[in-house]
Order: structure tokens, then C-alpha cells, then sequence
């Protein structure tokens, strides 16, 4: 029965291509709501170096949940972006006010990207091809800028409490924050090495780019992760000094947040870190959000940036 045959491939065929269509659909009205919201402006900002790129915004929390009305939990926010220059901290403002609305205190940490600055951010930016990252201005940049933290909060938002002290990311930001909490562990010849673990209550990373050889695998960001490391001359030898999955175990409780219908970065990647983890001996809480593509994490009108807050709370109390 070939024409049997043919017609039900047929027919699968424009199942698979009406299923993509529709995925694709979904990922676009996601990236544009996430995007849509204006940018909010900080309370106060501060510079943690000389370049216009070093400087933290910091957001007072705009509600009390502490005890008798004390000091609020700090949350660090690392944005994404692929670590290129398109995307900068502008873009995650309402996700920091989301979270000050939320009781926090917040530190919206810009850092040094790759490629030339363009003005369109989200969708527009795409393909532009700017290059990923800066080695090793990137990772100078957040070595510094949670090095100095602690002072500049003191100073500038003293409604926190860096003792109940939480980072979190998305995308590439998801990885630099996996890799901050993880400086104690990098190979003793880093210049960012710290002897002892960040203090740090914990770490939720959303979406990261954890693990780089399986990002290697499924060409995550175009390659990125390459450019961020320089290039593919010194890709391998870099590794151990960028790579969260090496960098294992951190003795902080991390918590990834994942949607199952990211196209950016897969599920995969994530599992492969918390995969890693449990073989290091350490356990890594790992949420899979259903029907959830790669921006409503960072997006204040979709229900899984509440799902975000409410594991942020879990470690920062």
C-alpha cells in the first residue's frame, strides 16, 4: 500500500512542521512580552571600576516581609544576553523591580560584553552577530563586582542584609552566576580564585548556559560560549577556568529553573549540570516549568517569574 505510505508521511510531515510553527510562534510572543515592559530606572547606582560598563544598579525593596520590619535579603541579578553587547542590564530592570516589589533588595549587576553596542535589544538584535563575551574582562568584571558588593551595599542600600545574600541569572547570566559561587574551586593559578566559598545563601540559576560541552553539542547561542572563552584556539585550555560544570561541588544550595519548551537554551543543558553535581556528591534542585520557553523567567506578567521569586525566598530565608 505505497500510496498509504506516502500519505501518512505526508501527513506527519505537516504535523512536524505545523508543531514547529506553533513552537516557534510561542517562543516569539514570549520574547516579545518579556521585552515589551519599559525599563525601570534603579534607586541609586554605584561603579565597581573605571569602565562604563562597571556599575551596579541597586533597587530598595518596595515592601517590608522581614521579621519586625529588618533588613531585606540581597538578590544579584546577572542578566543574559549571550554575554554580547545588544543585551545589557537595561533589559531586566522590570525583573529587578518584580523582585524589589516582592520585598528584596536588589543589585542589577552590568558587566563588560562582547561586539559593538547596538540599540535594538530582544528580536532586533538578533543575527547582528556581535561577538560573545570578553576573555577575560567578563569574568574581571564579575569577580570585582561581587568582591566590592559588600561595601557598596553598606553604602548605597542599606535596606539590605549581605548576610542573606542570593545571585541569580539568566542565560549566559545564569552561568556567570554559577560560576561566581563557584570562584573557590577554580584551578590555583586563576586570577579570580577566592580561598573560601562566596557568602553566598544560595544560587538560582534560570535557564543557564551551565554546562558547555553539551551546549557545544546542541550549538547553543551560535556558539557563544566559544567566543566568550576567545575563540576555539584556547576553547579547551579555558575550560576549567569558565565551565560550571568542572567547577563542582560549590557546597551552596542552587536551584536551576528550566522551562521545558526553551528553544534558546534546552532543558538539556541544565539537566547535564545537576547531572554533574549529583556525581560530585552534591544535590542540585532542578524545576522544570511546563509549556514554559526560555524569557517568561524574567518576564513580570508570565506566571513562572513568580515561580523564580518564590525560589529565591526559599534560599534567601
Amino acid at each position: 500500500m505505497p500510496d498509504d505510505a506516502a500519505a501518512r508521511a505526508a501527513a506527519e510531515a505537516r504535523a512536524a512542521a505545523e508543531a514547529r510553527a506553533a513552537a516557534e510562534a510561542r517562543a516569539a510572543a514570549e520574547e516579545e512580552s518579556a521585552f515589551s515592559h519599559p525599563a525601570v530606572d534603579p534607586d541609586a547606582a554605584a561603579r565597581y571600576g573605571d569602565d562604563p560598563d562597571q556599575v551596579i544598579d541597586f533597587y530598595a525593596p518596595r515592601v517590608s516581609v522581614s521579621p519586625r520590619g529588618g533588613l531585606a535579603p540581597l538578590v544579584v541579578v546577572l542578566h543574559g544576553g549571550a554575554w554580547r553587547a545588544p543585551y545589557d542590564r537595561r533589559h531586566v530592570t522590570p525583573f529587578a523591580d518584580f523582585l524589589a516589589r516582592r520585598g528584596f533588595a536588589v543589585a542589577n549587576v552590568e558587566y563588560r560584553r562582547g561586539g559593538v553596542s547596538l540599540p535594538a535589544q530582544g528580536a532586533a538584535a538578533r543575527g547582528a552577530g556581535p561577538v560573545a563575551g570578553r576573555w577575560p574582562e567578563t569574568f574581571d568584571d564579575v569577580a570585582a563586582a561581587m568582591d566590592a558588593l559588600p561595601a557598596l551595599v553598606r553604602e548605597f542600600l542599606p535596606q539590605a542584609d549581605p548576610r542573606r545574600m542570593v545571585i541569580t541569572g539568566h542565560s549566559a547570566g545564569g552561568h556567570l552566576a554559577l560560576w561566581a559561587a563557584a570562584r573557590h574551586l577554580l584551578p590555583a593559578d586563576a586570577a579570580w580564585r577566592i580561598d573560601r566559598p562566596a557568602p553566598l545563601r544560595g544560587v538560582v540559576a534560570l535557564a543557564p548556559i551551565a554546562d558547555f560541552t553539551v551546549a557545544d553539542k546542541l550549538d547553543v547561542c551560535d556558539g557563544a560560549f566559544r567566543q566568550l572563552l576567545g575563540g576555539d584556539a584556547g576553547f579547551t585550555a579555558r575550560l576549567p577556568y569558565a565551565d560550571p560544570a568542572l567547577l563542582l561541588p560549590t557546597g551552596i544550595a542552587t536551584t536551576l529553573v528550566q522551562g521545558r519548551t526553551d528553544t534558546v537554551v534546552p532543558e538539556a543543558v541544565a539537566e547535564a549540570y545537576a547531572d554533574a553535581a549529583a556525581k560530585a556528591g552534591e544535590v542540585v534542585g532542578l524545576t522544570l516549568l511546563e509549556d514554559v520557553g526560555h524569557f517568561p523567567l524574567i518576564d513580570p506578567a508570565a506566571d513562572a517569574c513568580a515561580v523564580v521569586a518564590e525560589e529565591i525566598a526559599q534560599l534567601a530565608w
